[in-house]
């Protein structure tokens, strides 16, 4: 072991590791004793495929190259794939990235033909949430039409047959849209279809609110496969309702945070009082930022498999008719929002498909035997795990925050069994901070975070006021308190580590992606606490970001800060380019050339605002990259990027990087 300052610390996680080793996981699916899941893969430029591992343990593509299964809707898009059994194998019914039309890849082939017809203007017409009608003829989901300026959201029968590819009245408009009597609403998501085919139920909300902030439970008559006779069953503009399912024809499951907390409930369809399955103040779901989020599944036996918990997660079972749940004893802390309920394999019995990790594992699609507790990893999203002497080992706490607060957190401290620091030395630490900000940290094994912790530079993960996790009352913090409540948690998380002598004052740093860029310059532009920020693709102004986000977003200020026009003059007092002024610190900004969420203008204009101040500062714009990085290269110098940023100014010397040129060098940076 040597005596090496933090930050020089020699680590075996390379930039290079970050986007070589692994995938990202994101939905599963159970088809019989088969396992489906899709995969980002850097290596392949981002491309989102589908793999499939068949019942014998053969693993195999099945999405091919060119291929690439991602959805739009909404821009951050969610499920853009179904596979659909049938006498001749399982196809695959997917979105394609390129056009955004419905595709379908029969088993066996690698050519696939279009279901949905090509619109005038190419990616105009965008399809998310597949389901399988209760025939097998169609495929349920959530279409996005663009035109002329306009936005509107059906939930859209597609026949399977390809016959709507050339003739676009096959495409089936069953409810949405903007005729209020067909259910109509700015957005629609979780098309269902009763077992009898009568009736189908979905998920409906408007401007300004946010799918966490208020929804509608709908249900409407199916006749001739169009909704009539719509009415609401749960939900409004102060309760959001997520992921119906159906028990039997008269009745559904629903997800509703109308007690604080969301919850299970059995919702009659005639009209009764709903039913909480397991009252707890505890979450049972996660924030519909992508459509075909499931965290509960629905077992042959009528039991649920669900995720539940305050910050971490455990997986369940649920016994609707005594209410009572029993959690599994597995060695996950995080589970991410998407389950699958198969049928017999090699475990024996009814299993459930999940995506879960911890401190130690990395997100890993796992399928676990729910009354054996007998679990087997299918698919890690990391090919290779470093030495698990590097890797962080991850503190959940509750530190005490502003105004007698609680803010929850993630501690990683440094870690590394080559090396120590001289007596006396505290570390510097960096404050990650989530995007959003409806959105929430995970105490999950990351490369991302070892990057660092394993070099002697510690990470704290905040989940801040308005994040997910820990109740509507917490998530509500945050209503018109963007740029004040994120920021003062992020100090008072990184304030009680230096308290306890656990961190550097001076050399403290805060990166953040997103919304979470948007509290990055935020805190570097109101406060004099930190000595480097990284923003990744981050808000600057909010006017102008209020006017160029996409829809989804684009009434979600309203809530954080205040409606227009009436909030203007607050949109100027919060915008960190408004103070620009009160920065004496370096900043890094990194950003994708084709992000339609926060667009390169708000970047550009806190650069151009850094220039004329004279601020040392570094702006890197990645061809071909959208909201959030995919691309191998770009992966890698981004990370090699802020560690050489973060040594310049936190003062260490990082190997193996490239030295990172700063703009106005000559100021002083201390």
């Amino acid at each position: 072991m040597r005596e090496l300052p933090y930050g020089e610390w020699p680590s075996p996680i390379g930039a290079t590791d970050l986007a070589h080793s692994g995938v990202t996981l994101g939905f599963v699916a159970a088809i019989g004793d088969e396992i489906w899941w899709d995969e980002i893969r850097p290596q392949e430029n981002g491309r989102a495929t589908v793999v499939r591992r068949r019942g014998d343990g053969t693993v195999v593509d099945a999405l091919p190259e060119p291929w690439h299964a991602r959805s739009r809707v909404h821009e951050y898009g969610g499920r853009a794939w179904l596979p659909v059994p049938g006498a001749d194998g399982v196809s695959l019914v997917f979105t394609h990235w390129d056009d955004q039309r419905l595709y379908l890849l029969e088993d066996g082939s690698s050519q696939a033909r279009p279901l949905t017809p090509e619109p005038a203007e190419r990616g105009t017409l965008r399809y998310a949430d597949p389901v399988l009608t209760r025939d097998a003829l169609e495929v349920l989901c959530v279409r996005e039409a663009h035109h002329d300026g306009r936005i509107t959201r059906h939930i859209v029968a597609v026949p399977l047959d390809g016959s709507a590819a050339a003739d676009a009245t096959r495409v089936r408009e069953v409810a949405g849209g903007g005729d209020l009597a067909s259910g109509g609403s700015d957005f629609v998501a979780c098309p269902r279809i009763s077992p009898d085919g009568r009736h189908v139920a979905w998920i409906a909300w408007d401007h300004p609110r946010m799918p966490w902030d208020g929804t509608e439970l709908r249900i409407a008559n199916l006749d001739d496969g169009v909704a009539t006779s719509v009415r609401s069953l749960l939900g409004g503009p102060e309760e959001s309702v997520l992921q119906p399912e159906w028990v039997d024809d008269t009745t559904l499951y629903a997800i509703s945070d109308r007690s604080g907390w969301w919850n299970l409930y059995r919702v009659p369809v005639d009209g009764g009082e709903p039913q909480a399955l397991c009252p707890r103040d505890e979450e049972f779901a996660f924030p519909m930022w992508l459509l075909g989020r499931a965290s509960y599944t629905v077992l042959g036996d009528g039991r649920l498999a669900v995720l539940h918990g305050t910050g971490t997660y455990a997986l369940g079972i649920l016994d609707p008719a005594r209410g009572t749940l029993s959690d599994l004893e597995l060695p996950f802390t995080v589970w991410s929002p998407t389950l699958a309920a198969g049928d017999t394999g090699a475990l024996g019995g009814a299993s459930v498909v999940g995506i879960a990790g911890s401190g130690q594992e990395p997100l890993t699609v796992v399928r676990v035997e729910p009354d054996s507790g007998a679990m087997e990893r299918v698919r890690s999203s990391l090919d290779h795990v470093p030495d698990p002497a590097y890797l962080p080992e991850p503190r959940s706490e509750a530190l005490p925050g502003p105004r007698g607060r609680v803010v929850h957190g993630h501690v990683f401290p440094p870690r590394n069994p080559r090396a120590r620091a001289p007596e006396g030395e505290q570390p510097p630490y960096v404050v990650f901070v989530h995007g959003g900000p409806t959105g929430q940290s995970l105490p999950v094994l990351k490369l991302e975070v070892a990057y660092f912790t394993s070099r002697g530079i510690g990470v704290i993960d905040v989940d801040y006021g308005g994040s997910a996790g820990y109740g509507r009352a917490y998530r509500q913090v945050l209503a018109g308190q963007w740029g004040v409540v994120d920021v003062e948690d992020c100090v008072a998380a990184a304030q009680a580590l230096v308290d306890r002598g656990e961190a550097d004052g001076a050399r403290l740093a805060i990166r953040g992606g997103s919304a979470g860029g948007w509290t990055t310059l935020a805190a570097l532009t109101s406060t004099d606490f930190f000595a480097a920020g990284t923003s990744y693709f981050g808000v600057a102004e909010l006017l102008r970001f209020a006017q160029d986000t996409h829809d989804f977003e684009s009434r979600y200020l309203d809530g954080l800060v205040g409606p227009l026009p009436q909030a203007r003059d607050l949109y100027v007092q919060r915008s960190p380019l408004s103070h620009v002024d009160r920065l004496s610190c370096p900043v890094l900004l990194l950003q994708g050339s084709d992000d339609r969420v926060v667009p390169p203008s708000q970047s550009l204009m806190f650069r151009d605002a850094l220039a004329a101040k004279g601020i040392p500062h570094a702006y890197l714009e990645f061809e071909g990259e959208q909201h959030g990085f995919r691309k191998e290269s770009t992966i890698i110098a981004a990370h090699e990027a802020e560690l050489s940023f973060y040594g310049q100014v936190l003062g260490f010397d990082p190997s193996g990087v490239s030295r990172l040129e700063l703009s106005n060098r000559q100021q002083a940076i201390r």
